[in-house]
């Protein structure tokens, strides 16, 4: 019986100007959604989990002895339900020639439903798998499924663990979709913890202790308001291994849950387990994560600890799975929960009782020493107000950085010192420009957009007003874009300092360019602003650097085979760099970093292009050329944005990699290249602002490598052995990079003639 094909909406929000439109995704597999969808999530990388994908297949062949009914929930590309298909048709037919087996996939997103089809029918297997496009949780036996399942095949697993629905799906499958005693893979999954002691995860957490160092008298939590601006009192994944040398562990590993997939989980538990400290320090977190047992014998294990365990710990329960120096990996990272306050002293052999409970999706502790039987520490006892404002780990160390706070004070006082009752709009969902700006000239009024916080930014403004001596009728929160500013909200005054972080709440996961919305909105300003307004940032420089990024390259190259199972045909929709069609290239990613895995710098931080913010906004472009310092292997390019706050340049606030609190835009080549020092590459960068979207066409053209040995003059030629992708270069630009003096050692098979006239 024919059906009329299915279509979903989705949101998609343009970060550039901060319009929201609804994208309509086909079930129709010949309509390609679109790339953006997908290319920014997890699923490439998660694919690319060779450790993780050989732990599931030996599971699953394990576990499947005989025909059955198996349902894969979340099956993503379908990639376990083509594992368990195979491992039931490899089964010896003659000992089971009565019996049929068969697999059910269900996956709720649409766009993965399509790529699955793909899949399978690449891999000849469309006529195996039964594709159910639905929650598990709206299955019914009867309707969508003849039978209940004897084996449930799932990974719907976040870096908490419960994050993605783990225990309502089980209870649910349980319930209504399993036999009496299924088989499930994974079997079990065991989370561990351990007390840590580290400032930066202390910072990221706790800005009323950061905030009482800076000497600039702006209170944005102050005493009595500790909590007026707080991070959300929960786990946070987070690359907690790059902070190795900075972490102080304060006990041994230690059990906290165990979760039995092949049994109907609680929807709520608790747990409490007594801790012996091994040094004195101040437990600042619990940092966790989870190990993962595939199989019910227990012989096969995947395990997301940090690296600091295998070194460190001789407990071969806590190390079973445990990852090797190459299986980095983004889609499942470790967990932190941080102390509130100021964490809490502890001594050698003390011992700590932590309380640790799990809801449906998500985990909380409290912390309590067993000498003291005092009221415990922990989320629970936060006193949150109506008017307090939930920001970001990284915006609440940015707001406790005392270099940070000292160079907007500074750009700050220059901009007021000549304005008399000048008029503010402070562009974005800066709540501290628009404290500093209040308070720093009592005569100004401020006009804060707020087009995130809303009237909660309103709420909080008000609150703590008194404390930094500000004149709350002074300061008008409008709670909408700066490009919807007219006249009649400025009471017909023209604005004389236009200011921004810029900082847009929500967007903190965009690429650091997207907050060129300032320049935007400056430009639909402009009717409105004085002649001799100020703005701030006045510009913005766009800055990279050539960088070797082994792991993050592996983790988002384009598939092949996982497991003997064609992948290709998703390489297009998931974006990943290396064999792609031309002219199909990688997507920009946003990207901490410092938390990629093994990083390194190849050359010298270079400008692509600036922005200009006194002029309205225009098409720019900028052509660069980059000399490396390093040999090694390039895998791409790091890009961020410095804000440079004044017009004499001497302000500026950069996003780079060196400071961790800023996500950088990350282009990866489509293939790693060899590059040795002195080598060069011509870098080319353009933005077009009038889609309302950034572009880059052409970002790295050529990389030539150093020149290679048997340069030798024959007349008038010269005949150059060389290796990797050679451009199109003028004769100065030839002699720039050949050193006569220096011995070039890159044999290679292509020999290119370029004739020289003398």
């Amino acid at each position: 019986m024919g059906h009329e094909s299915k279509r979903v909406f989705q949101l998609k929000m343009d970060p550039l100007s901060g319009n929201i439109e609804w994208v309509v995704v086909s079930e129709a597999e010949e309509e390609e959604e679109p790339k953006s969808l997908l290319s920014s999530t997890s699923y490439l990388d998660m694919l690319n989990d060779s450790r993780r994908n050989r732990a599931f297949h030996e599971a699953i062949k394990k576990t499947i002895t005989r025909p059955c009914h198996v349902l894969d929930i979340g099956a993503g590309t379908g990639l376990l339900s083509m594992m368990a298909s195979k491992a039931m048709h490899e089964l010896d037919k003659s000992e089971f020639s009565s019996t049929h087996g068969m697999v059910t996939a269900c996956e709720a997103y649409l766009p993965m439903v399509k790529l699955m089809k793909k899949v399978l029918r690449a891999n000849g297997m469309e006529n195996q798998i039964r594709v159910i496009h639905k929650r598990s949780d709206e299955l019914e036996v009867g309707v969508d499924i003849r039978l209940r399942a004897n084996i449930l095949v799932s990974e719907i697993l976040d870096s908490e663990l419960l994050g993605e629905g783990l225990i309502p799906t089980l209870q649910h499958a349980h319930d209504t979709l399993l036999t009496s005693n299924p088989q499930t893979v994974p079997y079990r999954a065991t989370i561990y913890g351990q007390l840590v002691e580290c400032a930066f995860l202390h910072k990221m957490h706790d800005l009323y202790s950061n905030e009482a160092l800076a000497s600039d008298d702006i209170h944005l939590v102050p005493t009595g308001l500790e909590t007026a601006i707080y991070v959300k009192p929960q786990q946070y994944p987070f690359h907690c291994s790059p902070l190795s040398k900075d972490i102080k562990a304060l006990s041994e590993p230690y059990k906290i849950f165990t979760f039995d997939f092949w049994r109907r989980p609680d929807s709520y538990a608790e747990n409490e387990v007594k801790i012996k400290v091994n040094c004195d320090g101040n437990v600042h977190a619990v940092i966790s994560w989870w190990v993962l047992q595939l199989d019910s014998d227990g012989t096969i294990f995947y395990s997301t600890a940090p690296s600091w365990i295998n070194s460190s710990c001789d407990n071969p329960e806590v190390l079973r799975g445990f990852p090797g120096a190459s299986d980095w990996c983004d889609h499942w990272k470790q967990c932190v929960w941080v102390c509130p306050r100021m964490g809490m002293p502890v001594s050698k052999n003390e011992q700590v009782l932590i309380q640790a409970i799990h809801e449906k999706t998500s985990f909380r502790y409290n912390l309590r020493k067993i000498s003291v039987p005092s009221k415990e520490l922990g989320p629970c006892n936060f006193h949150i107000r109506d008017n307090s404002l939930v920001l970001s780990p990284e915006r609440i160390a940015i707001y406790g950085d005392q270099d940070w706070r000292l160079s907007m004070l500074t750009t700050a006082t220059k901009a007021l010192q000549k304005k008399n009752s000048p008029l503010c709009v402070v562009a974005d969902d800066s709540v501290f420009w628009t404290i500093l700006t209040a308070s720093l000239s009592t005569s100004s009024n401020v006009l804060s957009m707020l087009p995130g916080l809303h009237m909660k930014g309103s709420q909080y403004l008000h609150a703590v007003a008194k404390a930094n001596g500000i004149d709350i009728d002074r300061v008008k929160v409008l709670g909408k874009r700066a490009s919807s500013l007219t006249m009649d909200d400025t009471d017909q005054r023209k604005v004389d300092l236009l200011v921004a972080e810029p900082f847009y709440n929500g967007n903190e996961g965009s690429l650091p360019w997207q907050n060129l919305r300032f320049w935007k909105e400056r430009t639909t300003l402009d009717p409105i602003l004085s002649k001799d307004a100020v703005i701030m940032p006045c510009k913005g420089i766009l800055k990279a650097c050539a960088m070797f990024l082994p792991d993050l390259w592996r983790s988002r190259r384009c598939l092949g085979s996982i497991e003997g199972f064609d992948h290709s045909v998703v390489n297009k929709t998931l974006g990943g760099c290396g064999d792609l069609p031309a002219p199909e290239e990688g997507p920009w990613l946003p990207f901490f970093i410092w938390q990629c895995g093994e990083t390194e710098e190849l050359a010298e931080v270079f400008t692509v292009m600036e922005f200009n913010f006194l002029e309205p906004i225009r098409k720019c472009s900028g052509q660069t050329k980059i000399q490396f310092n390093k040999n090694g292997i390039c895998h791409g390019f790091a890009l961020w944005i410095d804000w440079v706050m004044d017009s004499s340049n001497t302000i500026v606030i950069s996003t780079g990699p060196a400071r961790k609190y800023w996500k950088q835009g990350v282009k990866l080549l489509s293939k790693p290249v060899s590059v040795r020092e002195y080598s060069w590459a011509e870098v080319d960068g353009y933005f077009d602002p009038s889609n309302e979207s950034l572009s880059y066409t052409n970002f790295v053209r050529d990389i030539i490598p150093k020149m290679a040995s048997n340069i030798h003059c024959q007349g008038k030629t010269v005949e150059i052995n060389n290796k990797g992708h050679i451009g199109i270069f003028t004769w100065v630009q030839l002699f720039s990079i050949i050193d006569s003096s220096r011995t070039f050692d890159a044999p290679s098979r292509n020999h290119l003639l370029y004739s020289i006239v003398v």
